[in-house]
């Protein structure tokens, strides 16, 4: 009966976001105050029946009815209470569902939080929100339906995929699809902005905040998907341009780009067809990530299988947004001229260049990830484009947006002058210089500039706080508080660049990777990354639904526990990698096998590791604590509309 409730609170919700759609965009043309105030109404309706639809699949996932289909093919009564509830997620379907709660979630904040938006302008982004998750409602009630039933039902159902019995990935996609849907509301706001015909400051501050919190998550569930392969998957690494990987990259690039540029509308109404742009282009490459994964086109670990009419209904949906939208900005871009002017050398000169690399990136990316499937389909040739193509292309790519990272902060708005920045960066460049040629003459070229990089863009950032709070100018006690005094919004931005900083010196840090496999017996001994690594014993022990052999290895006074897990149900055998920290290093070992009743083992010491994931967080707490920013929370002031 629950499944049925839910699939009646399915088609309800179709419904609703239909007429959420139709009533948001066409409801400012008869300048009637009653459908200006439907729209919101609606928006609130319709993510009360997802929510509804989304708990019965919940439910039906934790009581195990197996005459879900859904349930049958991807839990199992043997599986922990926490994984049949992430597992109703960890399929094609499910997932679906959760997209839609996530972005009908986007339409209720709009309603409730943009109370201070112009009634025409919030119906118009609730209409097109509304628009957006029609389609994508209409999808899951029509192809991709998690309620449907089987009968007679099987005894147990078939199992959650081994692989995703993490906690970290059981976080992962919902942190992610924040990320990815959010950015729908950027989008409801450049589409709705080009229907009204204007673009400014204002919208500039409207678009801003949502664009952050979008940026925020998708930050953070990017983190930890990286963070999931390292431990999970035992494979020794935290990035594969894999090409799920990249479609999650492309969204967060093109994201980066529209917060910079929504800043230079704000602050000078400049680049305003730009942050259109990067509006329309996040929300599309999100969407074409959507279509990726489940389209069946890209061999990933992470892709769905997916029937075809599943993939030609999302390259609708995606043909439909992306060429609906920018036929439209085509047609009001000539409108979107700058108001604000600004010299060569100054701050949105460096945010324009930052951009600049920033979309080509994305174009390097986009065409490395496409390329291979459009060649196959067209001309039948097997072509593979893999990390090394990649690492040559984009590394070059971010060496200007680094070096534009660390100088732009420090320029001065509309015109600055090149010795005062010069001056405040000499120590950040000194030291740059100094580790780029230390390391150098260590490691290779590819390393040093990772590390220098890194820590030219973490002392620049600290540069700017200090020089924003007086350090060295007044007392210490009074430069304490100047800088708790400063805007949130500027200490949030100066940790999302420390924030990213970090991160590349982790990413650098990899580089110097020692690692080797062994077989070892209980006893032995190897010396790898100038560490005794030796195997103590093997054994075995219980599991919730598996059962595993655990290797216990001492390291150097330490003891690591790696594991092999048997899914019997599956038929699936894991790894459980075994890490030790000190925050700078990691030990790294995995239990591959047992050859002839020895350990074969994959033991690693990673430098600097634990760097790429605190980066990661600390880039998303900057985002979060820029939010708390007053100014940011509370918009910009409403306006008259004539």
């Amino acid at each position: 009966m629950i499944p049925e409730l839910g699939h009646f609170a399915l088609a309800l919700a179709v419904a609703i976001a239909g007429a959420q759609a139709v009533i948001g965009l066409f409801g400012p043309l008869l300048r009637d105050p009653r459908a200006l105030t439907a729209a919101p109404l609606l928006a609130i309706s319709q993510f009360a029946a997802a929510a509804c639809a989304f708990g019965a699949l919940v439910w039906a996932g934790v009581v195990s009815d197996f005459t879900v289909e859904n349930i049958a093919n991807f839990s199992s009564a043997e599986v922990p209470l926490f994984y049949r509830i992430s597992g109703v997620w960890g399929n094609h379907d499910g997932s679906i569902l959760l997209w839609c709660l996530i972005l009908s979630l986007c339409g209720l904040a709009v309603a409730v939080a943009g109370g201070n938006l112009p009634a025409t302008l919030r119906a118009r982004v609730l209409g097109v929100l509304g628009l957006v998750s029609a389609g994508f409602l209409l999808f899951t009630l029509t192809v991709s339906n998690p309620f449907t039933r089987i009968w007679p039902p099987p005894q147990d159902g078939q199992g959650m995929n081994p692989i995703l019995q993490d906690p970290g990935l059981a976080f992962h996609p919902p942190v992610l699809y924040i990320g990815y849907v959010g950015f729908s509301v950027a989008f409801a706001f450049a589409i709705a902005a080009l229907l009204e015909g204007r673009v400014d400051a204002a919208f500039g501050r409207w678009v801003r905040p949502w664009a952050l919190v979008s940026w925020c998550f998708i930050t953070s569930g990017i983190a930890l998907g990286s963070w999931w392969s390292y431990y999970t998957l035992g494979w020794g690494g935290y990035w594969f341009w894999d090409p799920v990987e990249n479609a999650s990259l492309l969204p967060w690039l093109t994201g980066t780009a529209l917060l910079h540029c929504a800043i230079v509308v704000e602050k000078r109404e400049a680049l305003k067809a730009w942050t259109v742009l990067f509006a329309i282009a996040t929300f599309s490459l999100s969407l074409t990530g959507t279509f990726l994964v489940r389209s069946g086109i890209l061999n990933s670990v992470h892709s769905f299988a997916a029937s075809p009419d599943q993939g030609l209904f999302i390259l609708a949906l995606l043909g439909i947004t992306i060429g609906g939208s920018l036929l439209l900005f085509a047609i009001r871009a000539p409108a979107l001229t700058a108001s604000g002017i600004y010299a060569p050398l100054s701050r949105e000169s460096a945010l324009v260049l930052n951009n600049v690399f920033l979309g080509a990136s994305t174009a390097v990316v986009f065409t490395g990830t496409l390329y291979p499937p459009i060649l196959n389909l067209f001309t039948g040739i097997q072509l593979s484009v893999g990390a090394p193509f990649f690492n040559q292309t984009v590394i070059p790519l971010s060496v200007p947006i680094i070096l534009t990272m660390g100088a732009g902060p420090l320029l001065a708005w509309k015109r600055a002058s090149l010795a005062p920045v010069v001056q405040r960066l000499a120590l950040a460049g000194a030291v740059a210089l100094v580790v780029l040629l230390a390391m150098t003459a260590d490691t290779n070229l590819i390393t040093a500039l990772g590390l220098a990089g890194g820590a030219w863009v973490i002392l620049s950032a600290l540069t700017d706080l200090a020089l924003r709070a007086g350090l060295g100018r007044v007392a210490p006690t009074a430069a304490l508080g100047r800088l708790v005094a400063l805007p949130r919004a500027q200490i949030g931005a100066a940790l999302g660049h420390i924030g990213f900083g970090v991160t590349v010196v982790g990413i650098a840090g990899m580089t110097l990777a020692s690692q080797s496999v062994v077989v070892l017996s209980p006893g032995q001994s190897a010396q790898i990354g100038g560490y005794s690594w030796k195997l103590d014993a093997i054994t075995a022990a219980p599991g919730p639904n598996y059962n595993q052999h655990i290797a216990t290895i001492s390291v150097d006074g330490l003891v690591l526990h790696p594991a092999r897990r048997f899914f019997s149900a599956q038929g699936v055998i894991t790894s459980d990698a075994a890490i030790h920290t000190n925050g700078f290093l990691d030990l790294y070992a995995v239990f591959a096998g047992e050859p002839n009743g020895n350990a074969e083992l994959r033991l690693s010491v990673h430098p600097l590791a634990p760097e790429i994931w605190l980066g990661g967080l600390i880039m998303a707490l900057g985002g979060f604590f820029s939010l708390s920013d007053r100014r940011l929370r509370l918009g910009a002031p409403s306006r008259r509309i004539v």
